[in-house]
Parts: C-alpha cells; structure tokens; sequence
C-alpha cells in the first residue's frame, strides 16, 4: 500500500526520486500529455524505505537496475493540482545503472508497464533553467554541490 492519504482537502504524498546524471545530461519522467517533467520515482509503499522505493520504481517503470550512490536531500512540497491540494514529502537519492550498457544509454526510454503516455528522456543538465522541471526548486538541488539538502517549497 502506497503511503498516500487524504486528510481533509489535502492529499498527503510520500514519495522517493532518483537524480540519475551521465554525460552531462540528466534522466527526467514526463507525462506526454502534460507540460512539465520530474524526476523518476514514485510514491513509498508502507514499510519501504526511500531508497527500496527509488530503487524499485526504476526497476518496475524502466526495467534498469540500479544502486544508490548519494543521499541527495528531501523536499517538504506543497502545491496544488487538478484542483486539488498536495503535501508532499520527496526523498531525493543520487542513483546509477548498475549495467555497463545501461550506463551509456542516452536515448528516450519507454515504460514498460505498458504506460505509453510516459518517457524518460535525458535533458542537459548545463540547460536545466530552461526547462520545465517540478518542483521548480529542483533546478536549485541539482546546481548544488554541497548534499543533503532541505527545501520547503510552495509552489
């Protein structure tokens, strides 16, 4: 069960992402009908840890193993969307492709969940300003060089 709960006219959203960076180009999860990208993850099951999650997500959505290589920082974010209000709690871990050939992999990815309205596509990462990333505060995380990281963010 995901850890994800309606609490009066909010929806509260434990989540974990992956920052999986090669060639100067970062790894981002869009929704083909929607604007806007993000990081790969997907929300904690109950008596998972964030980096199981992380972990697990890339597995499941692109069939990629992975290992954690840094804690990144976690995100308190609180936004609205479809008319409805979040609270979200974002892990952030720094990840690798364990497989030498996964580690070249600089192409758009497909879901193999059968989820054909979303891709993972590499954005480059000296660009990162200009594109439509949420939360936005992420941009800021990711020109860091100093981790972990806490940001409240109200978008």
């Amino acid at each position: 069960m995901d850890l994800s709960l309606n609490i009066e006219d909010y929806k509260l959203n434990i989540r974990a992402a992956a920052v999986i960076i090669h060639n100067n180009k970062i790894l981002v999860h869009r929704n083909i009908n929607e604007n806007h990208c993000t990081l790969p993850g997907g929300r904690i099951a109950i008596g998972e840890s964030s980096e199981q999650t992380v972990k697990r997500e890339i597995k499941e959505e692109m069939g990629k193993e992975t290992k954690i290589i840094e804690y990144i920082g976690t995100i308190e974010n609180f936004f609205e969307m479809n008319q409805k209000k979040y609270h979200e709690i974002l892990f952030i871990h720094k990840l690798e492709f364990t497989n030498e050939e996964d580690q070249k992999i600089d192409y758009t990815m497909k879901n193999i969940e059968g989820k054909e309205y979303l891709k993972y596509e590499w954005l480059e990462l000296d660009k990162i300003d200009n594109y439509n990333i949420v939360p936005q505060c992420l941009k800021n995380i990711l020109k860091s060089p100093n981790f972990p990281i806490h940001i409240i963010n109200e978008d």
